[in-house]
């Protein structure tokens, strides 16, 4: 059986597993990890009427931007849009998946 959202929130809004992951980016920040966050914060051309925006943009503590996309799962073409994003623009792209309690919690990166 295949996990399919329910359908898309309104921009701006989180669902369970971005607002999890917006309260792991507050941890880093009090930690002195990243300097700040932002939900929605870059949206980023890849062609004609084709835009990405990743879902959290983040800067480390030295200056570099990131940028995360949170996913319970991955559709093909979400998948492209980050590959495509990657490959035209200087920052890093990473894909944030929240790891089961099975699989002892936390968070799985992949980077483009």
């Amino acid at each position: 059986m295949k996990n399919f959202a329910l359908g898309r929130l309104k921009t701006g809004a989180m669902n369970k597993t971005e607002a999890a992951y917006a309260a792991h980016l507050e941890l880093l920040k009090h930690a002195g990890e990243i300097e700040w966050h932002r939900f929605e914060g870059l949206k980023f051309r890849l062609a004609d009427n084709t835009f990405y925006t990743p879902d959290f943009a983040v800067m480390r503590a030295g200056g570099q931007i990131e940028c995360h996309e949170v996913k319970g799962f991955w559709q093909d073409d979400a998948r492209a849009k980050i590959k495509i994003a990657a490959d035209l623009y200087p920052f890093r792209f990473i894909a944030i998946k929240a790891k089961t309690k099975k699989e002892g919690g936390g968070w799985a990166v992949e980077e483009f």
